[in-house]
């Protein structure tokens, strides 16, 4: 009788079968979650892969300690009211069906909020309402479907995960067996015609396929096992030519030993699958140190305000807050690390954590979650837990900040990947037949040596790598990009527009005039501590006028965007913005920016502040000019024209009175004319225009407020080299190409040696990982040199180690 494969998992039925739905089934399980699917019209599950599912396990009572608060408070990310958030290893996602079910669960219960999965990593993001689900039911959904989570107490308690060392062991096996079965092969290799050596000949034949056993079986178990995932899912992936050759030495080479016609290539084989995981496990360790590097350090030097325990304010990288540090969270900044707070109204927008516009009010003594932005004046907050280990820290991995999911040149590389395997498939099998009319006892080295030194590896580590290095490379000098991704936008642009105060402009070395009635103490004591909430340029600039004044505590604090500050105190209510907000009468300025003050309903007067530009900023467009089409938009008036003709090439169109929303459909329209635009700008104001240009570049002065609608933050000690980090990154798309280039030469000339059957199956197992090598090792140095010019490390400009 014909064994019928299980619809849901694709294991054979054998004599278990069950029927449903005109459909086999192996068991009660498989048939169980196919229905499950179908109730709830998700199987389409099906149509994208067959017998992608795998059989529930019964987990009665398996998961009963999700029941302790305890216990489940230390697994989730965040906590909410009845918002909760958890990451869970699921060991089972490999495939797109995998990934379209888990991120559908909201279709199988109406508790799940969301869910999204992290492939690489095996992880699924479930956001879920605890009024309609809880973590313990959330788990059993999963395992219902065949979907498992691996749950331990030690990987979500803040310990540092147990590294899986299965490479390491693979590499062992493979070497020893390897060095072995190389000293067995002498006798061969020498052919010495000893009568003591020969009669042993059998004995070392026979010993060197038991060492080959394991190197295929074990060490080379993850080739073959994605071959087949591959082909059983009709796609072409690159380990089905190594899994090939892996397949060919070792059947060839037993049928050798097996009949008495030669020795095999035993030796042959190990050194292959050896040299290709020594070639893994250089790159797994290169990418690890690349995350590492993107994840935490590239992300996080920017600046917060840290309060001294004996008074007082310093400016500290984010990276150096610790578990007790008090920081001062201003107006619609974000809070970088888990904490507590101690002081000040807190209403917490937790949108770029749970996508929930409504914000939160917090009392002293609640807890605030990393990514939360304070709404309503300034707070004090103890920290929790260090940055490293708090929310934030994924903000930019999430999808949400993602501007497109694939971009041209990882297209380009798949793409190549999988024609170049095609293509290999091809010249190996016509090789091979060609030998066979001319020497059949070449035919197979032949087609083994084609099989291994054609392979796309070096191609497809040509992008990642390239990028990879430049992230690391532009983080070390004051400019943090999100990705690699943006790294390339950044190169296709043609269009920068600029914001003026705060990004042209520096609050530095302003001069500061003040026009009007002159405020009395108690007065100017409230409207310092009013600019104290704000984090705008010219808001820390009146402050740091202010600083002779007393820190008083704030009654109420509101920012109104686009307009000014307004705050009460000790009996005192101060309005601090543009002519309009502070309903101010006469003719404004022509010398400088305006700022105006009233206090208890009663006009003060303004003060006047004049802008200094950057250092270099002149030359700095200049340069720019050549490639880019420049543009200014700034929320100021025009008293400042002149003198920004001077600093900008003639022409230059300059936008004035440009409100948020203007900037924001500005640059829109620009991209809807075809242009790719960079924006640069300095906060809150530009965040519209920052999201929706193709390159959203923030400028971080003092405070350095944290923007995540943004694809990359300039220390502002950099700015007069962005022009050299913008032509870094279109060099780097070059370097990219010329990989690619160089790939393609090496795998010609291999393929020609192996074609000819010059080349021996053992050299080539030699060469592929080592064309990999050299294409990290070209990658690195080359982007390294075309960084050189970049200027001083940013870790010395801000007293790092």
């Amino acid at each position: 009788m014909e064994q019928r494969p299980c619809y849901h998992c694709g294991e054979s039925c054998g004599n278990q079968s069950q029927s449903y739905d005109g459909k086999d089934f192996c068991c009660t399980g498989c048939k169980t979650v196919y229905q499950i699917f179908r109730d709830h019209k998700l199987d389409y599950y099906y149509e994208i892969q067959e017998g992608a599912g795998r059989t529930p396990v019964p987990a009665e009572g398996k998961y009963d300690f999700l029941d302790d608060p305890e216990i489940v408070g230390r697994l989730l990310d965040f906590q909410d009211g009845t918002h909760q958030v958890i990451n869970l290893s699921i060991p089972h996602i490999h495939c797109s069906s995998c990934i379209w079910v888990l991120e559908n669960l909201h279709k199988l219960h109406p508790g799940v909020i969301s869910s999204q999965v992290d492939f690489p990593r095996r992880q699924a993001r479930v956001h879920y309402d605890t009024g309609r689900l809880g973590l313990k039911e959330l788990v059993q959904l999963l395992s219902a479907i065949g979907y498992e989570p691996s749950i331990t107490l030690e990987q979500y308690s803040g310990k540092e995960a147990k590294k899986d060392r299965t490479l390491i062991y693979q590499i062992g096996v493979a070497g020893f067996a390897f060095g072995n079965i190389m000293f067995l092969s002498f006798p061969e290799y020498f052919e010495t015609g000893e009568f003591w050596l020969e009669q042993y000949k059998g004995l070392f034949r026979w010993l060197m396929f038991s060492f080959s056993v394991p190197v295929v079986f074990y060490s080379g178990a993850g080739y073959l096992k994605t071959a087949y995932k591959g082909l059983k899912a009709g796609i072409l992936n690159i380990d089905v030519p190594i899994a090939l050759g892996i397949l060919v030495l070792f059947f060839r080479s037993t049928v050798e030993i097996a009949f008495d016609l030669g020795s095999g290539f035993f030796d042959s084989l190990s050194g292959l699958v050896f040299f290709l995981l020594l070639g893994k496990f250089f790159q797994q360790r290169t990418y690890s140190y690349l995350s590492f590097e993107r994840d935490y350090k590239s992300y996080f030097p920017i600046a917060i305000t840290r309060l001294k325990p004996g008074g007082g304010e310093e400016n500290v990288p984010v990276y150096q807050v610790v578990t007790g540090d008090r920081l001062l969270i201003r107006n619609n900044a974000l809070v970088p690390a888990d904490s507590l707070l101690i002081a000040g109204q807190a209403e917490i927008d937790y949108s770029f954590v749970t996508g929930e516009a409504r914000p939160v009010r917090k009392a002293a003594g609640e807890r605030i979650y990393a990514g939360g932005k304070q709404l309503q004046g300034v707070i004090e907050v103890e920290v929790l837990k260090p940055v490293s280990q708090s929310y934030l820290t994924e903000l930019w991995s999430d999808s949400a900040f993602s501007k497109s999911p694939k971009t041209a040149f990882r297209n380009l590389t798949d793409r190549i990947g999988k024609r170049f395997t095609l293509a290999v498939l091809t010249i190996a099998f016509v090789s091979a037949g060609t030998w066979l009319f001319i020497d059949p006892s070449r035919a197979l080295n032949v087609l083994t040596a084609v099989l291994i030194i054609a392979c796309p590896c070096a191609i497809a580590l040509a992008a990642p790598f390239t990028l990879g290095n430049l992230l690391r490379i532009f983080g070390k000098r004051g400019f943090y990009v999100k990705d690699t991704e943006t790294l390339e936008r950044m190169a296709q642009a043609n269009t920068a527009i600029f914001d003026k105060t705060g990004t042209i402009s520096t609050t530095q070395k302003n001069s500061i005039r003040f026009t009007g009635i002159e405020l009395s103490e108690s007065e100017a004591a409230v409207l310092k501590n009013v600019l104290r909430a704000s984090g705008h340029p010219l808001s820390q600039a009146l402050y740091r006028q202010l600083a002779p004044y007393n820190i008083v505590p704030l009654e109420s604090f509101e920012e109104h965007v686009g307009k000014g500050l307004e705050g009460r105190a000790g009996g005192h209510h101060i309005r601090v913005g543009s002519r309009e907000f502070v309903q101010a009468k006469g003719e404004g300025s022509q010398t400088g920016t305006e700022v105006h003050v009233s206090a208890n309903n009663a006009y003060k007067g303004c003060f006047t502040i004049s802008n200094s530009y950057r250092d270099g900023a002149g030359s700095l467009f200049g340069r720019l000019a050549n490639r880019y089409t420049l543009a200014v938009l700034s929320g100021d008036n025009e008293a400042e024209q002149a003198a920004l003709e001077e600093l900008l090439p003639p022409l230059t169109p300059m936008y004035f009175n440009q409100k948020p929303k203007e900037k924001l459909l500005f640059v829109r329209e620009l991209q809807q004319q075809g242009r790719k635009v960079i924006m640069v700008g300095d906060g809150l104001n530009d965040a519209g225009a920052l999201a929706q240009s193709d390159v959203g570049i923030a400028v971080s002065e003092d405070a350095s407020l944290f923007t995540p609608a943004c694809d990359a933050i300039l220390d502002s000690r950099q700015f007069a080299r962005l022009d050299s980090f913008l032509v870094t990154a279109h060099k780097a798309i070059g370097v990219i190409r010329l990989s690619f280039g160089l790939s393609l030469l090496y795998n010609l000339v291999g393929l020609y040696f192996a074609v000819t059957g010059q080349l021996q199956p053992v050299i080539a197992a030699i060469l592929m990982p080592l064309s990999s090598i050299s294409i990290v090792a070209f990658t690195t140095a080359a982007t390294n040199w075309i960084g050189r010019d970049l200027g001083p490390n940013a870790n010395k400009l801000l007293g790092k180690s």
